[in-house]
């Protein structure tokens, strides 16, 4: 599976961006896509992921209530809504896909990744 992440961009506090990531190649195997994010001089942490079945969803504490995940099969493209976007929202986002009902907050469980997409939060 390649993935390909795009929607980044620079928005003020408050504002709102959608990032999307979408799936090329096979991906009949993929049961979650994941988004993770790393902010300069920090280690890559988990944001969001959703199932591809059943459209199950987890999120980071730091997100609920302000970001949403989603997903459209047909189009093999997942989403990441971001409201009131905050400046330690700031990080580069990464989609991810995983063959494997683990845990969807650890790297480990996935086995491919997009090339990230930058999103900066000016307060």
């Amino acid at each position: 599976v390649q993935l390909q992440a795009s929607g980044g961009g620079l928005v003020q506090a408050g504002d709102s961006l959608r990032l999307s990531c979408t799936a090329s190649r096979s991906t009949f195997r993929v049961v979650r896509m994941g988004w993770f994010r790393q902010a300069p001089g920090k280690e890559r942490e988990f944001v969001a992921a959703i199932t591809t079945g059943g459209g199950t969803t987890d999120y980071a504490d730091s997100v609920k209530g302000r970001f949403t995940v989603s997903r459209d099969n047909a189009r093999s493209t997942g989403y990441l809504q971001m409201n009131s976007l905050k400046p330690e929202d700031t990080a580069v986002y990464y989609c991810a896909s995983s063959a494997a009902y683990s845990s969807p907050w650890s790297l480990r469980a996935y086995d491919s990744w997009g090339q990230g997409t930058q999103v900066t939060v000016s307060s």
